[in-house]
């Protein structure tokens, strides 16, 4: 067991799936001589040579693209792109030829590649560099969407990601890697994909957050805690595909939910989940489901950034209002 940080958690999965399986590589940009934007590689071209971590010119769609050619011939693509306001050309190839692979080839090709991403505000950076797309990549059929919370789960999805046959795209909250340290163990196990987590049991109300988003609800949940109301704590962990199931029977227990999201609130991931618990447990219902998410702007410059957050104070707030039943 090592005390890792979130940005070294995903270090440290990276090389152990490297040295597991040579078909595994890294592509991106500054990831080898330099170890990446944040260092999240750092060590790795060192360690496995120029081969196999590799510097990309600054071309997000050739990187994906470039990811996707070498996913469909056998090897088993990790493509950085180092933030997320720089996603946005990679979509064309993963709409277009990561997520459909499998169907267009009728099984013959799959596309086992890792689309990886620092996410989310927090670090005081310009807007292009704090943003929260999750939704986009979650409506597209044919990938999978992960978010970890903490340095054990990022070690833990990201061992998983890389082992899956089909595309993910792997999100990792900017404002957790150094945020906190937590004890990981450096086995090679993974966790699983496509299943929430139940962070914290209770009875009064449930609570879906998910990445960063879980520091703030864990706090509001302590601080609820004070006050009498015991609430439930899941984390998505993976946004798609989503664990439904998990959720209703949170729900259906506790008779209230409250959703936590970071990403703006109009067509945020927030109301899928919404309208889940809408179509399947609406008669279990107490009170109306709450969302708390960002407010639908761009991300502010740094002095209103931490108000552009929901705050565990917007989240206590919430939660006892559905306690209210309003």
């Amino acid at each position: 067991m090592a005390e890792l940080s979130l940005v070294e958690a995903v270090n440290r999965a990276l090389a152990c799936e490297m040295a597991i399986d040579e078909s595994v590589l890294l592509i991106g940009e500054d990831i080898g001589a330099n170890g990446g934007v944040f260092r999240a590689t750092n060590g790795l071209q060192a360690r496995f040579g120029k081969d196999r971590v590799v510097d990309t010119p600054l071309a997000e769609g050739g990187i994906a693209g470039v990811a996707v050619g070498m996913a469909a011939m056998g090897l088993k693509p990790v493509a950085e792109i180092q933030f997320t306001g720089f996603i946005y050309p990679t979509i064309d190839q993963m709409i277009n030829h990561a997520s459909r692979l499998r169907n267009r080839t009728r099984g013959r090709l799959t596309c086992p590649m890792v689309l990886r991403s620092p996410y989310g505000a927090g670090i005081h950076a310009p807007e292009h560099h704090s943003e929260s797309p999750e939704a986009l990549f979650a409506h597209m059929p044919g990938l999978r969407v992960v978010i970890p919370s903490s340095p054990a789960r990022a070690y833990g999805l990201l061992l998983a990601a890389m082992r899956d046959p089909d595309p993910v795209v792997f999100l990792e909250p900017t404002r957790l890697y150094r945020l906190f340290k937590q004890e990981v163990a450096d086995d090679g196990e993974s966790l699983p994909l496509d299943a929430c987590f139940v962070s914290r049991e209770g009875k009064d109300a449930t609570l879906v957050a998910w990445g960063a988003m879980m520091q703030e609800t864990l706090a509001a949940a302590d601080a609820l805690e004070r006050e009498g109301v015991d609430v439930e704590v899941i984390d998505v962990a993976t946004i798609k595909p989503l664990d439904v199931e998990t959720i209703l029977r949170s729900v259906e227990k506790t008779g209230r939910c409250v959703i936590i999201h970071e990403a703006p609130r109009t067509a945020g991931f927030g109301a899928e989940i919404a309208a889940e618990i809408a179509e399947r447990a609406l008669f279990s219902l107490l009170a109306p489901v709450k969302r708390v998410a960002a407010y639908d702007v761009v991300v502010p410059l740094y002095r209103l950034e931490r108000q552009y957050i929901p705050s565990l104070d917007r989240i206590a707030d919430a939660v006892r209002s559905v306690m209210e039943g309003s």
